[in-house]
């Protein structure tokens, strides 16, 4: 069943971990897919690995407002429209705590995970076809205070205010406009977050990010894109301005 038949879809932060899942399934479901990273090299080995016709990439700095306009434009230039937009990209900074949080960093993590949602909503969502879809990455650290990951806990709480916004401004074109909220996800991303943690001892930690897991798991990557596809797909034309936890549990505690 292609859900994403005749579909157009931006994904930033696509050549790796939810971003790269979430391409595979769209082309996999029809969509023609613009993958958005800042690393070429990745970009190019996730593009070789994916291997279709109806996937392209763009080098693009997403809290760079000129390249932000750049990946809009070179996907209408190469699609001719853009029906599906996931906001994706997004950076882990380091585990610190607020006192001695050092301070380029925070300014690093404000600029990808928060400025770059903010930027994409600003100059994507306009050329958007009516009656489109945004998903924005989130977390549950979008929802609850995390000890020593307070930029991160900032970047991500301010991305559901900017979902908000959006999903006002834009229903008159009724494009829809929704945030998803992950607990930890079994990607290279956790591993340096329990690295960055623990250096020596980041098995024990991801024990005790599993431990606070109902399910006693981390996502996997694949999990997060089922629920990406669902709010990219026809199904929930009539969803808008809503906040999707999918965490196995952890906020249910």
């Amino acid at each position: 069943m292609e859900r994403l038949k005749d579909k157009v879809a931006i994904i930033t932060g696509g050549a790796a971990g939810i971003g790269k899942s979430t391409a595979a399934l769209f082309l996999k479901e029809g969509a023609s897919v613009m993958l958005v990273d800042i690393n070429k090299d990745m970009l190019e080995s996730t593009s070789k690995e994916l291997n279709s016709s109806k996937l392209a990439y763009c080098v693009a700095d997403v809290s760079d407002p000129a390249d932000v306009e750049k990946y809009a434009a070179e996907t209408l230039s190469k699609f001719g429209k853009i029906n599906v937009f996931f906001n994706n990209a997004g950076i882990e900074g380091t585990s610190s705590s607020m006192e001695d949080y050092p301070d380029d960093i925070f300014e690093k993590v404000i600029a990808v995970n928060l400025k770059g949602v903010w930027y994409g909503c600003k100059y994507v969502i306009p050329k958007m076809v009516d009656g489109g879809s945004v998903i924005i990455t989130s977390s549950v650290a979008g929802l609850k205070g995390f000890k020593d990951l307070g930029a991160y806990v900032t970047s991500k709480h301010g991305v559901i205010g900017t979902m908000r916004v959006a999903a006002l401004e834009f229903a008159d074109r009724k494009i829809r406009v929704n945030t998803v909220h992950p607990g930890p996800v079994n990607t290279q991303m956790m591993r340096r977050i329990e690295t960055d943690i623990s250096p020596d001892n980041s098995e024990e930690v991801k024990k005790g990010f599993e431990g606070i897991v109902p399910f006693s798991r981390y996502a996997e990557a694949i999990e997060i894109a089922n629920l990406v596809l669902y709010l990219a797909s026809d199904e929930s034309k009539y969803v808008n301005g809503s906040t999707y936890v999918i965490d196995g549990g952890l906020m249910a505690g």
